[in-house]
């Protein structure tokens, strides 16, 4: 599992990598949009649309790299205080539910992607293909999904070994 881990790391920074190349971008364009409109006089066309589909983009590829990293928001001041057996069990049940609406927001975003190449959908003033951008957030939501399967199984591991370790029928069981 060390290696896995170690290889997901990897491609995940990776990612968050590109994602911090996205907000540079973003940062870079509202610059030049700002520079442009005060001193020439003339905006760069799409600035909105440009900084709305590259914040998705980086928000997209630094998803997975901040799960792994358990960068998230987590309710551990409750979860802290039960056994470590119950803590084991509610970690499952919460990855099966957030790999369960993660499969299916992965889903919605292909079926999207594909309605969206059909249908030529493309942003108001730029002209600019939206599909693309679909088709990354939807790529990362699946990485989401690789490492939430990880912490998954790992989770079901740990608990694995904390039910081996369960005290003797007639003993109550320690914090």
């Amino acid at each position: 599992m060390k290696s896995i881990s170690g290889i997901i790391k990897k491609v995940f920074s990776i990612t968050d990598l590109l994602g911090g190349i996205c907000f540079f971008a973003v940062m870079a364009l509202v610059l030049a949009n700002i520079i442009m409109r005060n001193v020439f006089g003339q905006p760069i066309a799409g600035t909105v649309e440009m900084v709305g589909l590259l914040t998705a983009t980086g928000l997209g590829l630094a998803l997975a790299n901040c799960a792994m990293n358990d960068g998230n928001i987590a309710m551990s001041i409750i979860v802290e205080k039960l056994s470590k057996k119950k803590q084991r069990v509610i970690d499952i049940a919460i990855y099966l539910i957030s790999l369960s609406f993660w499969a299916v927001v992965v889903w919605r975003m292909f079926v999207y992607a594909n309605a969206s190449i059909a249908n030529g959908r493309v942003t108001a003033t730029a002209q600019i293909p939206i599909y693309p951008f679909i088709i990354i957030l939807g790529f990362n939501v699946l990485c989401l999904c690789v490492v939430l399967v990880y912490k998954l199984v790992c989770s079901v591991k740990g608990a694995a070994a904390e039910f081996q370790k369960a005290p003797p029928e007639g003993e109550e069981e320690s914090k």
